[in-house]
């Protein structure tokens, strides 16, 4: 079985994808962290975000590697974790405009369908474009001053201003981050994260008995 969990940013993909997981005993992979190690990369090299043929040069000679869990995936470059720098106004600054790149989209189309399912994915396009076959699709969704309201718990940051960052981000990733036709809308605004995971769970549908 593959899951796809969609939505636009800071709607609770993530926390939501790793409680479906640990219920369900699947790992689940994180298309963000590999965009947001990207942008890492690029930023440290001082590329600028808009020049894929660079951008992907780099990432192949330093090639990093998505290590899915369902508590949480890490991000690995060689024996060294990005994880912990990836979530930061820096990164939230300049992953929109990497991942507009249809040549690095394509490369973490690429890593991510080389993994092996069953599995939920998270991300902005899962059901629409890197597991358009997915068993069950769902889109997370929540209004700007919601999700800042969320993220000002996680980071010491001004909710008004992380409020209009939120709506220039969903303006950068709005074709990016469409829910599929298929897919069940979700307004995490109105659960608990619990609330959220429970929908889901119960949208799903009966796994097959073996015979």
């Amino acid at each position: 079985m593959i899951i796809t969990i969609d939505g636009v940013a800071a709607s609770g993909k993530s926390s939501v994808s790793s409680g479906v997981a640990r219920a369900l005993k699947l790992p689940y992979i994180s298309s963000g962290l590999l965009y947001r190690a990207v942008t890492l990369l690029a930023l440290d090299a001082g590329l600028s975000p808009h020049d894929a043929p660079a951008i992907l040069a780099h990432v192949q000679a330093h090639p990093v590697r998505l290590e899915p869990l369902a508590e949480g995936n890490r991000v690995w470059q060689a024996e060294r974790e990005l994880t912990p720098l990836l979530h930061s106004t820096r990164i939230d600054k300049g992953v929109s405009l990497i991942a507009a790149q249809p040549a690095i989209r394509a490369w973490v189309d690429e890593q991510l369908r080389r993994l092996t399912p069953p599995f939920v994915a998270e991300g902005r396009d899962m059901g629409t474009n890197v597991f358009p076959g997915a068993d069950a699709k769902f889109y997370l969704t929540a209004s700007p001053r919601v999700r800042a309201e969320r993220r000002a718990q996680e980071r010491p940051e001004d909710i008004p201003a992380t409020e209009a960052a939120l709506m220039r981000r969903d303006e950068l990733d709005r074709v990016q981050s469409a829910p599929a036709s298929d897919a069940r809308i979700i307004d995490t605004g109105r659960l608990d994260l619990q609330g959220v995971i429970d929908t889901v769970l119960a949208a799903l549908p009966p796994t097959p008995k073996p015979t």
